[in-house]
This record gives C-alpha cells, structure tokens and sequence, in this order.
C-alpha cells in the first residue's frame, strides 16, 4: 500500500525532499506543519484577522444602536399613541356625555312641548264647548222669545181689541216724542 505522500506528489520530488531532509511521514509531520500554518496565519492572518473582527464588532455595534434607536422611536410612539388614545377616549366620553344629555333635554322639550299642546287642546276644546254652549243657549232664548212673542201676539191679538190698539198706538206715539223732546234738549 502506498502512503499518501506517495500519492499526492511523485516519487522523483520525494527524493529531493528527503535529501534536503524533510520527514515525509505524515503522521510525524502533522502536528509541526499544523503549528507552522497556524503561526504563518497568526503572523500574516492577525491583522486581516483583527480587521475582520473589528468590522464585525462595528457591524455588531451598529445594528445594536439602530435597534436601540428603533426600539426607543417605537417606545415613544407608542408612548404618543397611548396619549392620543387616551384623549379619544376622553373626547368620546365627552361627546357621549354630551349626548346623553342633550337626548335628555330634547327628551324633556318634548315632553313639555307634548303638555303645552295637550294643554293647548283642553283649552281649545274647553272654548269651544262653551262657545257652543252659548250658541245653544241662545238658539234657546232665541226659540223661547219667538215662541213668547208669538204667544204674546196671540194672545194679545185675540184680547185686544180696536180700542185698545188705539190707545197703545196713541201712548207710544207720546213715547217717541217725549224721547225727540230730550234729545233736542241736549
């Protein structure tokens, strides 16, 4: 079985190797290449190394702040947002307080309003019904004088005589002029 020096590079180049007294034993040789390569990257690596771990720490860093930045905008927004739902809450209390009472005094207009006009009406039917009581009436008096007067006339017609109507007629002609006599006077 070959080793896997023999494999990765000819056996002519092995010989120049181990003339120049290189250990070509792998398993030897591991741990001194391995100490060698990580020297060689130590010494050559450090600064790309310490460059790269330095951006990271600032790219680390950044992001850090901008959250912070975020979280402290977001906080603060927050903060404005619970204010102004605060004030929506005062306001929306006020309107509904507002409303209510308004609802109550509309509630009370009309219900004054309502006895006003109830009011109004048993006034205008109570007017009315006296209005139409007097007209009655004196549809009554009015029927009773022309039932007397025709009574009256009857009655008078049927006991007077011509004498009688004579002398009436001759006592209201005094009347008249006794009354001319007092209206000249004044």
């Amino acid at each position: 079985m070959r080793s896997v020096s023999e494999i990765a590079a000819p056996s002519s180049c092995w010989t120049l190797a181990a003339s120049i007294g290189l250990n070509t034993n792998i398993l030897e040789i591991n741990l001194i290449n391995l100490i060698v390569v990580l020297g060689i990257l130590s010494y050559y690596g450090k600064g790309v190394l310490i460059n790269f771990l330095e951006n990271r720490e600032r790219t680390i860093l950044n992001t850090i702040r901008d959250a912070e930045e975020r979280h402290k905008e977001a906080t603060e927004k927050l903060q404005g947002a619970r204010t102004r739902l605060q004030q929506a809450k005062v306001k929306a209390d006020e309107i509904r307080i507002n409303g209510l009472t308004q609802m109550d005094r509309e509630q009370r207009d009309l219900v004054d309003a309502a006895d006003e006009d109830s009011k109004t009406l048993e006034d205008s039917k109570n007017y009315t019904i006296r209005l139409e009581k007097q007209r009655a009436i004196e549809q009554v008096r009015q029927q009773v004088s022309r039932l007397a007067s025709e009574r009256a006339l009857e009655s008078s017609n049927s006991r007077l005589d011509t004498e009688l109507h004579l002398r009436m007629i001759d006592y209201h002609i005094d009347l008249l002029r006794a009354t001319e006599n007092t209206s000249d006077w004044s």
